[in-house]
């Protein structure tokens, strides 16, 4: 019996395909990916399945999120693999659309969000949500799922999206999943493939850092000395550049000295060519 996962590269396949299900009284989710897909992906997959009826999962490589001088180019793809894994994990459709089914020629339009995406990533990739924004309201947009599904390893770009869903009255919910992790702590990621066998030994510091810093702050730390802690604990253990640390307030990730109230901790740092984020959940003091 062929198990292959049905392939679809355009929106109307797409919009043909979700209408069937709708057809038939089907509950439908979405997984936004860009693949080079990991277990993280696929717990992504089965919350979806346990959510609606039918899952489609995307592939797309966003330029659009880009900027000229990051990893557009060597992002890692592998879409035979992605849809084996896809399959394992209970995914019924692939939608993997070219660039030009995303981007016709002449496209000339962007989102621009504020809010959740000021600050942290937003200032050190100042085109990244917008790119962002424009994607996954176009993949909503395509797709018209009931529901999304999102991992909370990207935890701002997550409140960028319920914030953008929000605005403009997009009728998805929008579900996040807690990170999933390596049995050491370290976040999966796609890009932890950019790692040396010295440096994956070093990452999981990172983790560690935010876990211990989160405890000392939910324990009224203050907060200045114990983000400078780690910052200073990533540099002993052989980061680079430390784009940020800083606590936020959970809900809209407005900038907080303290957990009066629900927060998160949120760190992005350089680890040879590997940028690492992680974000852990900070209880109220």
């Amino acid at each position: 019996m062929d198990t292959a996962l049905p392939v679809v590269r355009s929106v109307a396949d797409l919009r043909a395909r979700v209408a069937a299900w709708r057809g038939e009284g089907l509950r439908v989710a979405l997984v936004p990916t860009m693949g080079a897909l990991h277990d993280g992906h696929l717990a992504l997959v089965r919350r979806a399945a346990e959510l609606a009826d039918r899952v489609v999962a995307s592939v797309f490589v966003n330029p659009a999120q880009f900027a000229p001088h990051e990893d557009f180019d060597r992002y890692p793809r592998d879409e035979a693999g992605d849809a084996a894994k896809l399959a394992s994990a209970g995914c019924h459709l692939l939608y993997a659309p070219p660039v030009r089914e995303m981007y016709p020629e002449g496209a000339a339009t962007t989102i621009a969000v504020a809010g959740p995406a000021e600050g942290l990533c937003g200032a050190v990739r100042p085109h990244f949500f917008g790119g962002v924004a424009l994607v996954v309201t176009k993949l909503f947009l395509q797709a018209l799922p009931d529901v999304a599904v999102f991992g909370e390893k990207d935890y701002q770009q997550l409140q960028v999206i319920r914030r953008f869903t929000r605005d403009l009255d997009i009728p998805v919910r929008v579900e996040g999943l807690a990170t999933v992790r390596e049995a050491d702590g370290l976040a999966l990621s796609s890009r932890n493939a950019y790692l040396t066998a010295d440096e994956r030994a070093r990452a999981p510091e990172l983790h560690r850092a935010l876990a211990e810093a989160a405890s000392a702050l939910a324990g009224g730390g203050e907060g200045g000395a114990v983000l400078e802690g780690v910052r200073q604990r990533l540099a002993a253990a052989g980061f680079g550049t430390v784009d940020y640390v800083e606590l936020r307030d959970a809900d809209t990730l407005a900038p907080v000295a303290r957990a009066e109230r629900p927060a998160r901790l949120l760190a992005a740092a350089w680890l040879g060519k590997a940028r690492l984020i992680d974000n852990v959940p900070v209880p109220p003091a």
